[in-house]
């Protein structure tokens, strides 16, 4: 951390004709605010017994994605790490949230690991496999949360469960037109030369699900105002309109690995934690993959053929209060809804607040994303938990 320097107090200031020649003329970052779920100002709801904590989940775009003829809409200048760096930390700097979910994120080591340390936040780290440079972080602050286990998951792991008869659902076409035309991930992907895609036969089962993602969970024990654990997984699904079949079972296999993980917590810590699912799931809500993670959290919802019981109950922050956000990518090939933040309802945990994205509209969005205001083809998106005693 920057500390003031002794010889400050006899430096002499700039005039401040010679500070305004010097001041940037480039736009500021915009970064969104939280709101009530009940409306209004969050800061004006009163004072909680309950722990309180932000919780932001983005899909800060790779760098290594990051050319412009993947985003030929996108000013030059903003696609330069030395600009699109300084932005991603100012947001996430204003956010001011706990736990920070990231997706997309390469320079962990060179940039992200120390620049976050130095804002008061630790983190852990899982890169995908195979050759590609990005991967997903959990960012905790310090102050706010201890990290108990992680656990990492490899999604390549499907394939070598082929044999256990863990194989992807039949119908493999069944999201194509709902997802729609996912022409920016189809340029990121080009940009990886050894894809798993062209190692083999995309219809050979294994070559099919070695897609290279990862996820991370990890339990965390929150202290203030009394000790309490909570579960927080953080994915990044494939991004494929063509293989829906592969992210559904990528879908399924996050469940199991969650279950899993959260009744070792419970069973080790002799309690209930919390659950908190986040990430870029490439899949809008009228997918599968959206169907089936929410299946078990709204008891009233038709069943979906052909998904299966989940393993864990889960809803979707914004469809719990205010309703899917009209997007959270935004390109002129494509917009439309994939990033999301997945809670398991409890008695004694809800969401109060929710990050409060633009719509289409709005400064900053006309024409796509990135650009001067926004750093990524994403949006952040954010919710402020409270959690009661049991």
């Amino acid at each position: 951390m920057l500390k003031a320097s002794p010889l400050l107090s006899w430096v002499p200031i700039p005039s401040f004709s010679v500070c305004m020649r010097k001041m940037s003329t480039a736009p500021s970052p915009i970064c969104p605010k939280f709101v009530s779920v009940e409306g209004g100002d969050i800061y004006s709801r009163n004072k909680s017994d309950g722990i309180r904590f932000r919780f932001v989940s983005y899909n800060i775009l790779a760098q290594a994605y990051v050319k412009s003829s993947f985003f030929p809409h996108s000013p030059s200048p903003c696609l330069k790490w030395k600009a699109r760096s300084r932005t991603i930390l100012s947001i996430l700097r204003d956010l001011k949230a706990d736990f920070l979910c990231l997706q997309e994120v390469d320079e962990y080591d060179a940039f992200y690991k120390g620049n976050m340390e130095a804002h008061g936040y630790s983190s852990i780290y899982i890169k995908r496999s195979g050759s590609k440079r990005d991967g997903c972080g959990i960012f905790y602050k310090q102050n706010c949360a201890e990290l108990l286990v992680e656990e990492i998951i490899e999604y390549n792991d499907l394939a070598d469960s082929i044999e256990n008869e863990v194989t992807v659902d039949g119908d493999k076409n069944s999201d194509k037109v709902a997802t729609g035309n996912r022409g920016a991930e189809l340029k990121k992907d080009s940009a990886n030369k050894s894809t798993p895609k062209d190692c083999g036969d995309i219809n050979d089962p294994c070559v099919r699900l070695t897609r290279d993602c990862v996820g991370i969970m990890a339990a965390f024990k929150l202290n203030n105002p009394f000790p309490h654990i909570v579960v927080v997984a953080n994915t990044h699904l494939y991004w494929d309109p063509e293989l829906a079949d592969v992210k559904l079972a990528q879908a399924k296999y996050l469940l199991s690995r969650l279950s899993q993980f959260k009744t070792t917590i419970s069973d080790r810590y002799e309690c209930m934690p919390s659950v908190i699912v986040a990430g870029d799931f490439n899949s809008v809500p009228r997918d599968k993959v959206y169907q089936y993670l929410t299946s078990g959290g709204n008891p009233s919802a038709p069943p979906v053929e052909c998904l299966g019981e989940v393993p864990i109950p889960l809803c979707s922050v914004y469809a719990h209060t205010r309703g899917e956000p009209a997007f959270t990518n935004c390109t002129p090939d494509f917009t439309d809804t994939l990033d999301y933040i997945f809670f398991s309802p409890s008695d004694n945990i809800k969401p109060v607040g929710i990050l409060e994205l633009p719509d289409s509209e709005s400064p900053g969005i006309v024409g796509g994303l990135p650009n001067n205001f926004y750093p990524s083809d994403h949006l952040p998106v954010g919710a402020e938990f409270e959690i009661t005693r049991e």
